[in-house]
């Protein structure tokens, strides 16, 4: 059985598809349950991705990447996500928001900052939520205030990938106090290395632990001016288009994880006997797998129909909002069945499933929670 068949990806992107497996099946999934068990950030299998040409690589060949588009990055996150979550997190947090800076950046923030990541020499990391506010973008309280040719940044941020691991991140703060709240917002590149920048691992995760993320604290944290990405105030239109494409490849994740529940649900009821028969062979397992596959191919279809809105920028806000919902709840409802399907069984933690049942909890939540998605979707279906 092919869930993540090739039939429904663009002819462009196939190629990368193929690279992505190729890649999770030599380094992820062989180190998936060793990473999950010790929380160890991966850095071999990181290095290995960097060499592969498979991190960073939506960074345009100006500056050393590949250019790979959301359709491409799809592909490829929804292979890496089957082999393990946690791994694959890791690999596409390695640049995460550095696309922003990409499209609105000067040539020599480009140049000094996007090439070390491309060329695998470099990671970074996004800042945005804070420990008291999470999907309100506008409501974010960490400041930047201008003085002289800096600029100085207060406040905390929560659930940074790589604040600790990184070189440097693109930190998102109120820079105006003014009665459009959209418009009070910045993005500022941030060496890890600057005075006033300390940040430490959160308590560890119930799922995805391969991957990291840190409480980062700014005390009179000073930055050049020229640090500053694009304009002063257009940090939140920035964030929120960045969103869209992030969103599509979230719901790559989704894909991989209800992937990887419903391999080990059929895999599980067709080798195990109960009462003399196949478990396989009771109508309630066969209905509850076909619900499981019906889902899934429901959530593919519109995935990465979104991906191509996205991509041409038809509507992008919409069919990312769908696409992040659908994939990412199909693949909690696939891990619940198939955690049932297993019985006890499925609460052994050496288990791939209970392993994909952890990880699933996860993305209903970050790059937007679901509830906040679903504003998105009744709100632009009437525009």
């Amino acid at each position: 059985m092919e869930l993540l068949s090739e039939d429904i990806v663009p002819e462009y992107a196939r190629d990368v598809k193929h690279e992505a497996r190729e890649f999770a099946e030599e380094h992820i999934a062989p180190n998936a349950e060793e990473y999950y068990r010790t929380g160890d950030y991966p850095w071999e299998v990181l290095e290995a991705g960097q060499d592969a040409g498979l991190v960073a690589q939506d960074i345009g060949e100006e500056y050393g990447g590949r250019g790979l588009d959301v359709v491409q990055m799809l592909a490829m996150a929804e292979e890496f996500y089957r082999a393990d979550a946690g791994i694959a997190l890791t690999l596409q947090l390695a640049s995460f928001g550095a696309e922003m800076l990409e499209q609105y950046g000067t040539d020599e923030q480009k140049e000094e900052y996007l090439r070390p990541l491309a060329e695998g020499e470099q990671i970074s990391g996004l800042a945005v939520s804070e420990p008291d506010v999470g999907s309100d973008l506008a409501g974010m309280q960490t400041t930047a205030e201008k003085d002289g040719d800096e600029y100085v940044l207060n406040g905390e941020k929560y659930w940074i990938g790589n604040g600790v691991e990184a070189d440097w991140i693109t930190v998102y703060v109120k820079t105006a106090d003014t009665d459009d709240r959209y418009m009070n917002y910045s993005l500022f590149i941030v060496p890890t290395d600057s005075v006033g920048y300390d940040a430490e691992h959160i308590p560890e995760k119930m799922g995805m632990r391969a991957s990291k993320q840190a409480h980062i604290v700014f005390d009179d944290c000073r930055v050049p001016a020229e640090n500053l990405i694009g304009t002063e105030g257009g940090g939140f239109m920035m964030l929120a288009d960045f969103f869209n494409h992030g969103r599509v490849v979230v719901g790559g994740h989704g894909l991989g994880l209800a992937a990887a529940a419903f391999e080990e649900a059929w895999e599980f009821v067709h080798d195990r006997e109960e009462f003399g028969r196949h478990v396989s062979d009771f109508q309630a397992v066969q209905h509850g797998l076909a619900d499981m596959r019906l889902e899934f191919e429901a959530a593919r279809a519109l995935n990465y129909r979104a991906a191509e809105k996205v991509r041409d920028y038809d509507n992008p806000g919409l069919w990312a909002a769908m696409a992040k919902t659908k994939s990412t709840e199909v693949a909690r409802d696939n891990a619940q069945q198939g955690m049932q399907f297993h019985g006890g069984r499925s609460i052994l933690t050496d288990r791939r499933i209970a392993r994909v049942y952890r990880d699933v909890r996860i993305p209903v939540v970050y790059e937007g929670a679901n509830e906040i998605q679903r504003n998105l979707v009744y709100r632009q279906s009437g525009e």
